[in-house]
């Protein structure tokens, strides 16, 4: 089976006019028109999102990208640490320039649980790939992760879990083409339910 690539990312101008891109062969064109190829995983944090996604990138011979991942490398700190010195606001900022800067095609990707925030980048997302909704209870969600204290969560600090879980889900409602229930099922379970409601088929690699 071939190696996961890491994603290419290429940030664009907010600000660039509509007529530059809007035409036969401008990157927004081919992104209007092109086929959706990606697989997008959006959810709270302890969802599975980072960890369903390597799986399903193998099953279906597609590369992976993790944004949170991104988002550290390219600033070279941590999530906690961006929230702790630039506030919460700054990190949903700079999670937006990452998902709006993707260019990527045949990749899974998990992006972080406040990536729903940002309405453009929901809407980008869905111009080349179609958004998962990785639904997990919150009793679950709390036995899965020890310290949200320390997880870099997008979120004013007085802000309780539970309230941000009631916050969040129906962003996830709204923008997810297809929502999984994840309950009761394995990480290997929401993985086939994916390929499943996408009409991903398995891939195996040849033997030669």
């Amino acid at each position: 089976m071939r190696p996961l690539k890491r994603a290419v990312m290429q940030p664009r101008r907010l600000h660039e006019s509509k007529d530059r891109h809007d035409y036969p062969g401008g990157w927004l064109f081919r992104r209007m028109t092109a086929t959706p190829s990606n697989i997008v995983l959006i959810g709270m944090p302890g969802s599975g999102k980072s960890t369903v996604g390597v799986i399903l990138a193998k099953m279906t011979s597609r590369d992976f990208v993790d944004t949170d991942v991104l988002i550290q490398t390219s600033h070279r700190r941590t999530l906690q640490d961006i929230v702790d010195q630039d506030g919460y606001a700054a990190l949903r900022k700079i999670e937006e320039q990452i998902l709006l800067g993707l260019d990527v095609h045949n990749h899974v990707i998990a992006t972080g649980g406040s990536a729903i925030y940002s309405d453009a980048s929901m809407t980008y997302l869905k111009t080349c790939g179609i958004l998962i909704f990785l639904d997990v209870d919150m009793l679950a969600l709390q036995s899965r992760v020890a310290d949200f204290g320390k997880r870099g969560l997008a979120k004013p600090a007085d802000q309780s879990f539970a309230e941000l879980f009631q916050e969040r889900v129906p962003l996830y409602r709204k923008y997810a083409d297809i929502r999984i229930e994840c309950a009761g099922l394995s990480q290997e379970g929401v993985c086939m339910k994916i390929m499943e409601k996408t009409g991903s088929q398995p891939r195996f690699p040849t033997i030669p």
